[in-house]
């Protein structure tokens, strides 16, 4: 039987999304994608599983569009700063990794997500047409993560950090910001100005690492 062909959208269709998104980058997180299904999302937001596959036709379909989403909070909130074309490229990185970490305690249920990978839960479980979506989100993956490779590279060539691969810094670099996505619980009473330490402390340590590379004395 086909799939009817869905309604024009209405005004409370990007709300309904977005509740959908929300509550399934809380189960990917709690629970994993494997022990995820369709159903639990739909007793969670308390409708049925066909409101969702209104919107999304498969578990597959709706992982991605929870990294598609989180992509794009990213891109949204760093692609500005990198723009900042009269602040030193130096200073750009350190407030795109500021904001970064940010985003991480902002939006933690849908970093870790997106720190699981697509390419680990999906790779081999999807189809043709899903593929093609997938490679459209790996694709703004890699841009958000070239915006952080020309900052370096401009850096670099400022004479602001040393001679070194930007892409093999920027690798690190997303590893430590990243992590937090393990070890970071809101607290009670937490306010913005807590994250902004956080965040303030995390960026000083990345863009510092860059800054004054290690030199281990010879081995003898």
């Amino acid at each position: 039987m086909s799939r009817p062909s869905p309604a024009a959208p209405s005004r409370e269709a990007p709300s309904r999304v977005t509740e959908i998104l929300d509550a399934a980058a809380e189960a990917f997180n709690q629970q994993g994608y494997d022990a995820t299904s369709l159903d639990y999302i739909g007793d969670v937001l308390g409708v049925t599983k066909g409101s969702i596959y209104y919107h999304y036709r498969s578990k597959a379909d709706l992982f991605v569009a929870v990294y598609r989403r989180v992509m794009e909070m990213n891109i949204e909130t760093v692609e500005p700063i990198a723009a900042q074309k009269d602040v030193p490229a130096v200073q750009r990185l350190y407030r795109m990794a500021h904001a970064h970490s940010m985003q991480v305690m902002k939006h933690l249920s849908y970093q870790r997500v997106a720190v699981q990978g697509l390419e680990a839960q999906l790779m081999g479980r999807v189809n043709e047409e899903q593929r093609a979506r997938l490679n459209d989100v790996i694709q703004l993956r890699d841009r958000y993560e070239k915006l952080f490779v020309r900052m370096i590279t401009q850096a670099i060539e400022a004479g602001d950090l040393p001679q070194q691969n930007p892409r093999l810094a920027v690798k690190p670099l997303f590893g430590a910001i990243n992590w937090t996505t393990m070890w970071y619980q809101p607290r009670p009473g937490e306010t913005a100005e807590d994250r902004d330490r956080i965040a303030t402390q995390l960026a000083s340590f990345v863009v510092g690492g860059l800054r004054q590379p290690f030199r281990p004395d010879p081995p003898g």
